[in-house]
């Protein structure tokens, strides 16, 4: 990544990230990830953190919203699309403290385990989804 030294990445480079993350997918993944929409902001809105109880919003570093693939039906067509929001501030700061991977990697996880939401996958499975991705 192209920056001067010292300045945090922004969204847009954030987001850059989590793109090449979701390019690397096994393709039985990636083709139905169909209409989601990836998002970056700075931190999660106070709705956002009240519905899901979370009292300090450097605590939530990503979330999916949407339905499952596995709990959908006809009865679902034309809804909203599904949205993966990622936030930076918490990002950033879980990077700073853990000292020990890349920023990249650290996208790719958040990435990966809100991905495994969309799919309704298990944590062992968002694991290995995870490695086939690395």
């Amino acid at each position: 990544m192209d920056r001067t030294v010292g300045l945090p990445p922004t969204a847009s480079e954030l987001e850059a990230m989590a793109c090449r993350t979701l390019a690397r997918l096994p393709d039985q993944f990636a083709r139905h990830l169909g209409e989601v929409i990836l998002q970056v902001e700075d931190f999660a809105d106070r709705a956002l953190l009240a519905q899901l109880g979370i009292d300090d919003a450097f605590g939530l570093t990503g979330v999916y919203e949407g339905l499952p693939l596995t709990e959908r039906s006809i009865e679902h067509s034309g809804t909203m699309p599904d949205r993966i929001r990622l936030f930076r501030r918490p990002i950033l700061d879980e990077w700073a403290e853990r000292g020990d991977e890349t920023l990249e990697h650290l996208v790719a996880h958040v990435v990966i385990h809100e991905i495994g939401h969309h799919f309704g996958l298990s944590d062992a499975d968002m694991h290995a989804l995870e490695d086939m991705a690395g």
